[in-house]
């Protein structure tokens, strides 16, 4: 009977190396992407809603630098030359210019005042502990439910009793105190964020609590300050409602009153192209306070999450 014999493996003094064939693992089959169809729809409909808001914008400037005549005959195309008188004929005949003035003034005054008040008050709300803390913060949150329809006739007859009706510091005081709720909400859950260690080296340093405030705390949460600074620039310069109740001295109508002036008196006497100019006007800052302000406002509102 024949026997195989197995080969009797090399000496290792011989020198002799058996070579070894790496053999590549097999490629996992490629998944395919999840979320791919909800990927679709969620761009699709974020491209439709910025034509929905983009493109009333565009139409509304385009339509500002046609006349009468273009803007009834071919609403749709592009104006034949730019008529720069419109945007002129609105801004001293409608009286736009003084109306842009009181509303730079107004809402540039309240806004300062709101960043200060409520830039302290949520500080001292977020960073210190005393009896009635909780109470306040609830209070100023409270604030932000009430409707201001409930409030107009009974703030019209304050104000009034006060003397400062029909003023643009009436005005400024009555703004800073509808946008504070919404400010000290906004920063007190910003200044929970920010690091402790930093103020209390300042105290051991021997700095006071209104010198870390301003010189240190206040500069770290910029942030969070320049993104409810334009919310706040929205709402105030937009706002029609509490200067038509509280301002009806027509030298100081700020400029959504001068909008609605200008709607009214434009309608008679077919100045269409006037009204559309005027519209642009009042337009313009917010847009523009949004554009150079934009990689802020998302940092303020993503700090809380990111820290």
């Amino acid at each position: 009977m024949k026997t195989t014999e197995t080969p009797a493996p090399l000496p290792a003094e011989s020198g002799a190396t058996v070579s070894k064939i790496d053999v590549a693992p097999p490629k996992p089959p490629a998944r395919k992407k999840e979320g791919g169809v909800l990927n679709v729809f969620s761009h699709g409909m974020l491209i439709l809603w910025a034509i929905m808001v983009v493109m009333p914008l565009l139409w509304a400037v385009m339509t500002s630098f046609k006349d009468d005549s273009s803007i009834f005959g071919s609403p749709w195309s592009l104006p034949d030359k730019l008529h720069f008188d419109n945007w002129s004929r609105a801004w001293t005949q409608a009286n736009m210019g003084d109306y842009f003035l009181n509303t730079i003034l107004v809402v540039g005054g309240s806004l300062i005042g709101t960043l200060v008040l409520g830039s302290m008050a949520a500080y001292v709300l977020a960073r210190f502990d005393f009896p009635g803390n909780r109470f306040i913060y609830y209070l100023f949150v409270g604030g932000m439910s009430f409707p201001i329809m409930l409030a107009l006739v009974p703030l019209f007859y304050v104000v009034n009793n006060m003397g400062l009706l029909n003023t643009i510091h009436g005005l400024i005081l009555v703004y800073i105190a509808y946008s504070l709720p919404f400010t000290v909400f906004f920063l007190t859950a910003f200044f929970r964020t920010l690091p402790t260690s930093v103020a209390e080296a300042a105290f051991v340093d021997g700095a006071s609590h209104t010198r870390t405030f301003f010189q240190i705390m206040l500069p770290m949460a910029k942030p969070g300050l320049i993104s409810v600074g334009i919310f706040n620039f929205l709402g105030q310069w937009n706002q029609y409602m509490l200067p038509t109740v509280l301002n009806t001295d027509p030298d100081k109508r700020v400029l959504t009153q001068g909008l609605v002036q200008l709607a009214v008196s434009q309608g008679y006497k077919g100045d269409w192209s006037g009204l559309f100019a005027g519209l642009v006007m009042a337009m313009l800052p917010v847009l523009a306070a949004y554009i150079v302000f934009q990689r802020q406002v998302v940092a303020g509102l993503t700090a809380g999450a990111l820290k």
